[in-house]
């Protein structure tokens, strides 16, 4: 998922890491009586009959959206653990912390997080540039990092093809959600000149656009425009019109919601009336009331899940998180706060640990694990190989179109 735009040097980051775990250290940190995971391997604690779990979340700033729905769903996950008895008896205590939508505070939760609330693993922020930020820290602590939505491959795999040990992702990576779309449309749609509107200052995007536009050509179709925007423009009319004079019969537009609700509206009110597609980072209540709901009809988006999915384990779900959210149906990153919840629970409890390594060790060794969006084993790159959604907006609402396998 999205990667916040003003992205420091990684250097600096560190610098400014070092500073604040001097700080944390001279203001001492944590409980000095844990017990269950205090061991050389690295990692938090478990306190008596409380795991601390901690969750570096978006809950203000640009995408605060997709953080405070993570942490809802994680909210239930938690809950109904605890009221089963929790793992192997001791209670989970999910420890939030709001990293503001920026990288630098990302970095400082997730320190906060590590040295002074000792938790034992932590719910990874919601964006790929923010969880990139907490990576670093991760390995150096020695506590796993579950990121629910952050897409990006290099949070889990570096340039050099080496794996960050201690990150992992309940959500697919970028380039599948891009081959996804790039099928749907040749495939269910019949698409065959299409035009591509991508963030250019975004690597979530680029990525996207770049696995769209190979699958795409792949299956026999033709890129007949490319046009690029920056976050945070609100008037897209110029690239609009020369997608327009190039007769596309598909638009993807890989981007955020903030931008994309604009660029559908404009569109429709300019006569653009093909169907458009896009990824997860549609996915928000804002982005209908950006469009308006009978612009985004004949839109499409790939997706981790879909609350109309007939599946008996995503109605329970569904049924469940209607019950503790006055009827509010859960969208994508609440189910995947609750998965995140439910893998991390897992592996502690197969790890029979609070040791970092050894929980590491479990998330990694995952396999067949059932969860709402969808059954999973973790690849060597510590990817989930599962399943994504395909979802069509009919007036202003999401309903389900089909399943995609990998």
């Amino acid at each position: 998922m999205r990667e916040n735009k003003k992205l420091k040097k990684f250097g600096s980051l560190l610098v400014a890491s070092s500073l604040l775990a001097g700080v944390l250290a001279g203001c001492g940190g944590g409980d000095s009586s844990s017990s269950g995971g205090g061991s050389s391997s690295g990692g938090g604690s478990s306190d008596g009959d409380t795991i601390k779990i901690g969750a570096n979340l978006e809950l203000s700033g640009n995408v605060a959206s997709y953080g405070s729905s993570i942490g809802v769903g994680a909210d239930l996950a938690v809950k109904e653990i605890n009221d089963k008895g929790g793992i192997d008896g001791k209670k989970i205590e999910l420890i939030k912390v709001d990293n503001k939508s920026e990288n630098s505070e990302a970095t400082a939760a997730a320190l906060k997080l590590a040295t002074q609330d000792k938790v034992v693993a932590m719910l990874a922020p919601a964006t790929s540039g923010n969880t990139v930020a907490t990576v670093q820290i991760a390995n150096s602590n020695k506590i796993p990092i579950v990121t629910g939505s952050g897409t990006a491959p290099n949070i889990t795999v570096n340039d050099d093809d080496s794996v960050n040990e201690y990150a992992f992702r309940t959500c697919f990576i970028d380039p599948f959600q891009g081959i996804v779309a790039a099928n749907f449309a040749s495939g269910e749609l019949k698409a065959k000149n299409v035009a591509i509107f991508a963030d250019n200052a975004s690597d979530y995007a680029k990525g996207l656009a770049k696995s769209f536009k190979d699958t795409i050509t792949k299956n026999g179709g033709k890129v007949v425009e490319e046009e690029a925007y920056v976050a945070k423009d609100a008037d897209f009319r110029t690239q609009l019109t020369n997608i327009k004079a190039a007769k596309p019969d598909f638009i993807f537009i890989p981007g955020y919601y903030e931008e994309v609700g604009l660029i559908v509206k404009q569109a429709r009110e300019m006569g653009i009336d093909v169907p458009l597609m896009g990824a997860d980072g549609w996915d928000s209540p804002t982005l209908v009331e950006l469009a308006g709901g009978k612009a985004l009809n004949n839109t499409y988006i790939t997706n981790h899940y879909s609350a109309e999915d007939p599946d008996q384990k995503i109605q329970d779900f569904v049924k469940a998180f209607k019950a503790a959210n006055s009827d509010k149906a859960p969208d994508a990153f609440n189910a995947l706060g609750y998965d995140t919840i439910y893998y991390i629970a897992d592996a502690i409890k197969r790890a029979g640990s609070t040791d970092g390594k050894a929980i590491k060790n479990a998330l990694a060794d995952t396999k067949d694990l059932s969860l709402v969006t969808g059954t999973f084993s973790v690849d060597e790159n510590h990817n989930p190989i599962k399943t994504a959604t395909v979802l069509e907006f009919k007036d202003g609402k999401q309903v389900f179109n089909s399943k995609v396998n990998p």
